[in-house]
């Protein structure tokens, strides 16, 4: 969408800010926010929006940072140890805080355009692909020997594509839709959820054992920091073996049950 009216000047506060670029129906989004949002990082993104709208920095700009700091945070994971684990958590953070702040700053400056929705889904695409790319990195350990690190490397690599696979289901439906001459979908549960049956019932018991969303840059990190905690008393590689190990057929599932759930829904109903 391209927006007709002149950009906005500087916001005289905070409050200001906030209302025009945290407007309901942005809050509200059921998908398109994370919870790390939804807790926090939406109090603190419009005092680093403020200080970006005084610099000439686009919102494609923002994004732009959004997706280095996000590559910064699957490069943190090759640091062995407790220590790259760490920073990656705390890069995986920030780049959820500057990816509040791209909407933001295209709100308030009324820039919002296709290109700046296609440069957010590169972001979370290759930064959700390169995180388990170093998961499986780590789990080889250094020094890589070869060909038998070839094993977890693999794993890694195949827990990558799976990951990438099931993002790219909740895009097919709106590419199909749009094919099929259908309007877009509201954000909202009902017009996600499955129509019945047992379907609808193994989505609610999923709520209680949501392994189907571990596969976020910001619930990666945090598994890889635990795993190198668990770590320092139990041994490594073997922690970090034993979780790539584990995540690859959980993530092989969510997929399946993604698959399976958006079929059943009226996604993909005309």
């Amino acid at each position: 969408m391209t927006w007709t009216e002149p950009e906005r000047g500087r916001p005289s506060s905070i409050a200001e800010l906030r209302a025009v670029t945290q407007p309901p129906e942005v809050r509200g989004r059921r998908n398109a926010e994370h919870w790390t949002a939804s807790l926090y990082l939406r109090n603190l993104s419009p005092y680093l929006t403020w200080l970006l709208l005084r610099t000439r920095i686009s919102a494609n700009g923002v994004t732009g940072l959004m997706i280095l700091v996000g590559w910064s945070t699957a490069a943190a994971l090759l640091i062995p140890g407790i220590w790259g684990a760490l920073l990656a958590v705390v890069l995986g953070q920030l780049q959820m805080l500057v990816d509040c702040c791209d909407g933001e700053v295209a709100r308030w400056r009324r820039t919002s355009s296709p290109a700046g929705v296609f440069l957010d889904k590169v972001g979370h695409y290759s930064t959700e692909a390169l995180i388990p790319l170093a998961l499986g990195i780590r789990a080889a350990a250094y020094p890589l020997e070869f060909p038998e690190d070839f094993l977890w490397t693999t794993i890694g690599a195949m827990l990558a594509l799976v990951i990438v696979l099931n993002k790219a289901l909740n895009d097919m439906v709106h590419v199909a839709r749009a094919n099929a001459g259908l309007p877009k979908l509201a954000d909202t549960h009902g017009e996600t959820a499955p129509r019945g049956g047992l379907i609808a019932k193994l989505r609610r018991a999923a709520r209680f054992v949501p392994f189907h969303r571990l596969y976020h840059s910001v619930e990666l990190t945090l598994i890889a920091f635990a795993a190198a905690v668990i770590g320092l008393f139990a041994g490594q590689p073997l922690v970090d073996r034993v979780v790539v190990a584990v995540l690859l057929p959980l993530a092989v599932l969510a997929l399946l049950g993604h698959f399976v759930a958006i079929m059943a829904s009226r996604r993909v109903r005309a």
